[in-house]
């Protein structure tokens, strides 16, 4: 292994590190703005705001495919060729590679333009959302989709546009394999759900359990205190609040996430919290000495979504973190839970029901929501479907699926904020991570299978340990196939 270590020594190594860390302290930066505009900033700060996450995603994007960037990385390639595939030299050359071979095809204009695009969308969409409109979102959506389709066409594509964009989030990953995985899946849902409401007692026997008044307030300490149980660690992290819950990284020791509260269902928090919780625990795993290049991000999103999902149903819902957690929520609402037992929170929240609003849905029906965003969005992208068309097409597409349809634009259309961002081929990442989170899920109980145990004792250790080892630690230097084959 002295191989790896003359390369770092290498002078063309030095400049490529030091030019990906302006790139990636220019990212970061855009990530601070970006959170505090969904978390702080005030109404009137959009469009500033929108011109000046632009003109870091232009100077991000000049600094990442300047010539000199190029020419530093085809020296590389060939120098870490016989290096150790999984090492830090090999990793990050083959990666850095990669994007830069998609950025490079992206015109400056074009960065520019999508980047204030959707920070204003973002904006327009939580006050569409706000108002329930659609039509106040409709045009910034419109113009999402038009930039959207000219930046797959600049990435170039074999059989449709979304698979030039469902590479930034599964790369190596085509539609049709998707298309054929949700089939598949679908077949066998939609039996299940049918055969599962046949036959399980009513949810609302169970609903009532966990039905009353919660304070924000004591929800907010409720949270904080399970973040810490897990492992969160709050030196190098914090929550907030959001319209809808995200998580956000601006380096090794500030990763923040948010949560939403109704003072109705104090579930909602909490199992929104342990999903984001997932997600940023990855991201406070990731090797702090690869921070300022590409290989500090997870592997896929997919992967990402493993660990967010596992978080909040293999574990949340699980009787083990009942039994753990209940004590605590007792504390935080004594007159509300009084004669509640951890039987009853399980059942409650593992009751089978069609609703309207993905987040909150079960894991049974969770995937439905998922088949039609994927779809809607790829008839988006093809011009087979027009923006002004999508509430209609959504609304018979949830009839379909889920035998609801939405009575307003707010709990139909515009509950996602992902279109807003410009995050087209994102959702098929949740249901990738619904499979991937119980292979991983599976094979971590095998090796250690008093992890339940552990758990209900509130000692999350276990996970979270076996995550770091065959998961977190590997950063981007993996593609997610090869981390979920190594794992499991």
């Amino acid at each position: 292994m002295t191989a790896p270590r003359a390369l770092r020594q290498d002078p063309d190594f030095q400049e490529l590190l030091e030019r990906l860390g302006v790139v990636w302290d220019l990212k970061a930066a855009a990530a601070v703005l970006a959170w505090d505009q969904e978390t702080w900033m005030p109404p009137e700060g959009a469009p500033a705001r929108a011109r000046q996450l632009a003109t870091l995603a232009r100077l991000r994007h000049e600094l990442f495919t300047a010539p000199r960037m190029g020419e530093l990385l085809l020296r590389l390639q060939e120098r870490t060729e016989n290096l150790p595939a999984d090492s830090f030299e090999a990793s990050l050359v083959r990666v850095a590679a990669r994007l830069h071979r998609r950025a490079v095809r992206i015109p400056p204009r074009l960065a520019e333009e999508w980047s204030q695009a959707t920070a204003r969308a973002t904006h327009e969409w939580i006050v569409a959302r706000r108002e329930n409109r659609f039509a106040l979102f409709a045009p910034h959506l419109a113009r999402n989709v038009r930039l959207a389709r000219e930046m797959a066409d600049c990435l170039t594509w074999e059989q449709e546009r979304y698979d030039a964009l469902l590479e930034e989030y599964e790369p190596g990953m085509t539609t049709r394999q998707v298309d054929q995985l949700f089939q598949s899946l679908q077949a066998g849902l939609e039996g299940l759900v049918r055969a599962v409401l046949q036959q399980a007692r009513p949810r609302q026997q169970y609903d009532g359990a966990l039905r009353g008044r919660f304070p924000r307030a004591a929800q907010e300490r409720l949270t904080l205190q399970v973040l810490e149980a897990v492992g969160f660690q709050f030196g190098r992290g914090r929550q907030d609040c959001s319209p809808h819950p995200f998580t956000t990284s601006f380096g090794a020791g500030d990763v923040r996430l948010t949560t939403r509260y109704r003072e109705d269902n104090f579930t909602e928090a909490l199992l929104s919290t342990l999903h984001e919780a997932g997600h940023a625990l990855y991201e406070q795993g990731l090797p702090p000495e690869w921070e300022r290049t590409p290989l500090f991000e997870g592997a896929s999103l997919g992967v990402h979504e493993s660990q967010s999902r596992l978080w909040e149903n293999l574990v949340g819902r699980s009787r083990e973190f009942w039994r753990f957690v209940l004590p605590l929520a007792r504390r935080a609402f004594p007159g509300e839970l009084a004669g509640v037992d951890p039987e009853q929170c399980y059942r409650a929240v593992n009751a089978v029901r069609p609703g309207l609003i993905r987040t909150e849905a079960d894991e049974l029906t969770y995937n439905l929501h998922i088949f039609l965003r994927f779809r809607l969005e790829r008839e988006l992208l093809e011009g087979r479907l027009a923006v002004e068309d999508l509430p209609d097409a959504w609304n018979a597409a949830m009839e379909s699926l889920l035998g609801l349809r939405p009575p307003d634009d707010a709990r139909g259309v515009l509950q996602d904020i992902h279109w807003a961002h410009g995050s087209f081929g994102y959702f098929p990442s949740y249901t990738l991570g619904n499979v991937l989170a119980v292979q991983l899920y599976r094979q971590a109980l095998q090796e250690l299978p008093g992890i339940p145990e552990a758990v209900a004792r509130g000692d999350f250790a276990p996970l979270l340990g076996w995550m770091r080892r065959h998961v977190h630690r590997w950063g981007a230097s993996l593609t997610g196939d090869e981390l979920v084959r190594r794992a499991t």
